[in-house]
């Protein structure tokens, strides 16, 4: 086994990497959906979002395994910040660098390992976005362009104010954060041939639910409705709200069924909570949906403006109901 080396500027990197006061810090939507998505697009058992600490790697995001962290001395993850691109291990047992490193010899038993490093503006590598499988394998040129996207996104969450990115109120993607995360999906369906789905909500009458209650209800009102989108959703989607009481829900890899069969669920959710609530009036909303067209939707934007057309028709046929 060979004992990962020390970068040249160790000691500036690892001051760089406290100064970001995400070691040990709690799970974030922005990494765990990140380590879904790649898992998900990669069909791997475990995806990692890594910190590499002075004595140890520590795992911000992480599906797949049971620890929180490895020894820096058997980690992957210290060669792969020692370069600028790519990291590529086929069959570990294979490699004179890993053949006998306990992570390939015993539990999780890795074969296969793909990491990018995770540069931070400074340019100092703080960790990797990785792909670790239980059997050998390899990843083509297009799969090694879509895991560089997936890290990029890594990289700028680490770069970026969380507050920046974050709906306060409903703890949900803001327009900022749905966008940025949002298009990164869509190149990679893109690239892929995947579909996607975008289905754009506006709560109905919520204008008197803050004028007859008051703010502070309509508010609870609008979290209510954010913690059913939560859990109606997949967590591989991406969730957020707009503002006000519109929100917006991106589903990569769904087809119609799947589709229909996740707004019927969101509904029966919602009816479930409206009857336990007794708030004196019912959460209901309108939905624009539509189908993500690669040639058409160049931009988050132009999916966002027809998923909002679509959703105001659904919403005046409501009305001449």
């Amino acid at each position: 086994m060979l004992v990962p080396g020390k970068p040249a500027n160790e000691t500036a990197r690892v001051q760089a990497l406290h100064g970001l006061k995400l070691l040990d810090s709690a799970p974030e939507e922005r990494f765990d959906r990140l380590t879904r998505l790649a898992k998900r697009l990669f069909n791997v058992p475990i995806a990692l979002v890594t910190l590499v600490d002075t004595n140890r790697q520590w795992f911000k995001s992480c599906v797949g395994l049971d620890v929180s962290e490895t020894p820096r001395d058997v980690s992957f993850c210290g060669h792969a910040i020692l370069n600028d691109g790519l990291l590529l291990v086929p069959d570990a047992r294979e490699d004179v660098r890993f053949h006998d490193n306990p992570l390939v010899t015993g539990a999780p038993h890795i074969r296969f390992y793909a990491g990018y490093p995770l540069t931070v503006p400074n340019g100092n590598k703080m960790g990797t976005l990785c792909l670790i499988d239980t059997k050998p394998r390899d990843l083509d040129a297009e799969e090694r362009a879509l895991l560089r996207d997936l890290a990029e996104m890594a990289e700028q969450e680490l770069a970026a104010v969380q507050v920046a990115s974050m709906d306060e109120l409903t703890l949900l993607s803001n327009r900022r954060g749905f966008k940025q995360l949002a298009q990164h999906a869509l190149d990679a369906c893109a690239r892929i041939k995947r579909p996607a789905t975008l289905l754009f909500f506006d709560l109905n009458d919520f204008k008197q639910i803050n004028d007859l209650y008051g703010h502070a209800e309509g508010d609870s009102a609008l979290k209510t409705f954010a913690d059913v989108l939560r859990i109606a959703f997949r967590e591989s989607d991406v969730v957020g709200r707009l503002g006000g009481d519109e929100f917006v829900a991106l589903l990569t890899g769904s087809s119609h069924i799947e589709t229909t069969a996740i707004m019927a669920r969101l509904k029966d959710i919602l009816e479930e909570r409206n009857a336990t609530l007794h708030r004196g009036y019912a959460i209901r909303f309108s939905v624009g949906q539509i189908e993500y067209d690669a040639e058409r939707h160049e931009t988050v934007d132009r999916l966002l403006a027809d998923a909002d057309s679509a959703m105001y028709v659904h919403k005046q046929a409501l009305k001449r109901c």
